[in-house]
């Protein structure tokens, strides 16, 4: 496991990584929404896709191996190869992905470093948001569930709402903003640290997410994670470190 550390804050992942640390982001109530993701004491070099913290079958039935690998082998690596192809030998190449996708965000002449960037960001922090053995959360974490959505059930049924009504592609995502939590979604590549949200979870709702398993069934799709397979435990470390 490996510290990420801010002047304010500071995120722990859990998930190996594949060339450098999965980037969690900091957000700043003072700061123009698109610098709310402070920079981090990073090392410099770009990172890239992160290896899946479990195995290729370890999420069955709910998401298949078949999937797993399809989605994590072809489309995450294919998000990471782009990437990282766009800035080779570029004034990006050595930057953390968080600045890249800060820097591209800027730019309409960067939207496809942008979107490809970002969506390597999105699963990186995906997969570290499923785990086969799902835990309810507990202690300060459960707490401020109950205080902003009066219940766990609650909470769960406003991220399953929020997942299954995002129009097209996108994710569903339980955030943390100006100390309250919430359940938004991005459409295709954005990311919640650009609007001053700090993440907890995520849910794909790419149609690659979920198209081999569940077909045209989002909605069936996005019930089994959220109440399988949702790894609350990284969504408490994440808050914890806020």
């Amino acid at each position: 496991m490996e510290s990420l550390k801010s002047n304010r804050r500071t995120f722990m992942t859990t998930a190996g990584l594949a060339t450098a640390a999965s980037l969690l982001p900091v957000a700043s109530a003072s700061a123009s929404p698109k610098s709310k993701a402070r920079k981090l004491n990073l090392p410099q070099t770009a990172a890239a896709q992160i290896a899946l913290p479990f195995d290729a079958d370890a999420l069955e039935p709910v998401i298949s191996e078949e999937t797993i690998k399809l989605h994590h082998g072809k489309h995450h690596k294919g998000y990471a190869d782009k990437m990282l192809a766009a800035i080779k030998d570029g004034p990006l190449a050595n930057k953390s992905l968080e600045d890249i996708i800060i820097a591209a965000s800027k730019s309409k002449k960067l939207t496809g470093l942008f979107n490809n960037a970002a969506q390597t960001w999105n699963h990186n922090f995906y997969w570290q948001s499923l785990t086969p053995k799902s835990v309810p959360p507990t202690g300060k974490l459960l707490a401020v569930i109950e205080r902003d959505f009066g219940s766990l059930e609650a909470c769960k049924k406003a991220l399953a709402d929020t997942s299954v009504a995002q129009f097209a592609s996108g994710w569903g995502w339980l955030v943390l903003e100006r100390g309250k939590l919430k359940v938004v979604s991005t459409s295709n590549a954005d990311v919640p640290f650009l609007h001053g949200q700090l993440p907890l979870l995520t849910v794909d709702v790419w149609e690659h997410a979920y198209y081999l398993d569940y077909q045209n069934k989002r909605a069936d799709h996005v019930a089994a994670v959220i109440e399988k397979t949702l790894n609350w435990e990284f969504a408490a470390k994440n808050f914890e470190a806020a």
